[in-house]
């Protein structure tokens, strides 16, 4: 079931509650809570689970849109570390002294994908002016919100960057997350998608057609921070293990990028 929003956004119904866990009204002092890009769930589920000894217990993961986490924090959602799919949605909680800026570190890297159904026969080649509507046809390209979602935001800059924005714009379908763009496209809801690479590396349901150039958008950068009220005397460890070199096994199997220098 498709819902729209705006004249322009696309969102599936009930993806919400699959991506993301609820948030919880409270949580002990041992048990460390995170918010995390949604982009990030098959490699972070991974470490939390590796690092789950070395913590003492295994975080509360809740998954959303960078956006939407952030403002959640904002509103005085309980949490102790925050990992955001872009700079802009960590230095939006660090001016409003949301965040322990001594913990603020460049996690990872990624890259953004164009996308299409695993049966698709669409062929093409990333370059400056490429007929990206043409190879849409009547179908939809599915992108994060791209006044918000961090894929979306690349998304965006990279087709301004390569001239055909303003040819694809009416077909865009944003959706409330990258996950959720994921779906519309394996699904054959949308026609193409522009996603991050370790998205399309988790869904068989999809296969990647294009790489963007780097040059072409921001660069994609994960940044991770432990929360301003966070209280969970079990966090600066969790940090720890999230920059170590097990973790940064885990993330670059899913085709992550460790920034980070391993501890």
């Amino acid at each position: 079931m498709l819902a729209r929003k705006g004249s322009t956004t696309i969102a599936i119904a009930g993806l919400a509650a699959i991506l993301m866990a609820a948030v919880p009204a409270a949580h002990a002092d041992d048990k460390v809570v995170v918010f995390a890009a949604a982009s990030l769930k098959d490699g972070l589920d991974a470490v939390n689970k590796a690092c789950e000894a070395d913590v003492g217990e295994a975080a509360t993961i809740s998954y959303a849109a960078s956006s939407a986490l952030a403002r959640q924090i904002e509103s005085g959602a309980p949490a102790d570390v925050f990992i955001s799919a872009d700079l802009d949605w960590m230095k939006y909680l660090s001016d409003r002294k949301l965040t322990k800026p001594e913990t603020e570190v460049k996690l990872l890297g990624n890259q953004i994908v164009l996308i299409a159904p695993q049966d698709s026969k669409v062929e093409t080649r990333i370059e400056k002016g490429f007929d990206l509507a043409g190879l849409a046809g009547d179908g939809k390209l599915a992108m994060g919100d791209v006044k918000a979602v961090p894929a979306g935001k690349y998304g965006k800059a990279a087709l301004e960057s390569l001239g055909v924005w303003s040819s694809v714009e009416a077909k865009v379908a944003q959706a409330e997350n990258v996950r959720a763009a994921l779906k519309l496209v394996s699904t054959g809801e949308a026609a193409l998608g522009i996603v991050y690479a370790t998205d399309a590396h988790a869904e068989p349901g999809v296969k990647v057609i294009g790489t963007f150039p780097d040059n072409t958008h921001p660069p994609i950068i994960y940044p991770v921070a432990q929360l301003a009220d966070s209280k969970g005397k079990h966090t600066p460890a969790f940090l720890k293990c999230l920059q170590s070199a097990k973790a940064g096994e885990l993330f670059k199997a899913q085709g992550f990028t460790m920034l980070a220098p391993s501890n």
